[in-house]
């Protein structure tokens, strides 16, 4: 009879710890549901840097066309006077705020590159994943112009050329960064944090 109850089991057989206590079945249902949340975290943070590159990538071949075909030219109307490209070099902030501030703005926007790659680690949220790419990739637009472009390592001039009338002229990395801005303050809110859950205030 006890060799069949080895070979069988018993319900109220160790668990494998060896230590006597019937595992909870509590223990159990959390595991089963935080299976899933590492392989949906992957994938979040795969979309986020995915929308980094693109929106990164867009922005620096559009700068290498304007400076080699716009720079030193006259503006190119799209929509008559309402909207231009015309290339110049912005040493402030985006929409050409704060050029007294170059280095301030190129530390900012190094820090945030490290905040939105340490957030990453407990993201789930894809509208957050979106969000946070493009901001990154905005970030990353800008700040490459400032470590590479003239007149040195992070103080370069940005180059902008889109051209609204009666507006400031701005890049592709500045529309990344306002697009990702104001889906940030509407996920906020509604209650969702980057980690999936909802709270309600």
């Amino acid at each position: 009879m006890a060799e069949a109850e080895r070979i069988i089991g018993t319900p109220d057989t160790p668990d494998a710890a060896g230590d006597g206590r019937e595992r909870p079945a509590a223990d159990q249902e959390r595991k089963r549901e935080q299976a899933p949340e590492r392989p949906r975290g992957k994938r979040r943070v795969a979309v986020l840097f995915a929308v980094a590159v693109f929106a990164y990538l867009l922005d620096l071949g559009s700068k290498m066309i304007v400076v080699a075909k716009l720079e030193h030219h006259e503006p190119i109307e799209i929509i008559g006077d309402w909207l231009r490209f015309a290339a110049i070099r912005n040493a402030g902030a985006a929409f050409g705020f704060g050029e007294a501030f170059t280095i301030i703005f190129t530390v900012i926007a190094a820090a945030v590159i490290v905040v939105i790659a340490r957030l990453a680690r407990k993201l789930r949220s894809l509208p957050w994943a979106i969000a946070l790419g493009l901001l990154l990739g905005g970030a990353l637009g800008n700040l490459t112009d400032r470590i590479f472009r003239a007149p040195g390592v992070f103080e370069g001039a940005v180059v902008d050329f889109i051209a609204p009338k009666h507006f400031a002229v701005f890049n592709l990395a500045d529309s990344a960064i306002v697009c990702g801005g104001i889906l940030i303050v509407i996920l906020s809110f509604r209650g969702l944090d980057p980690d999936g859950t909802v709270h309600k205030d």
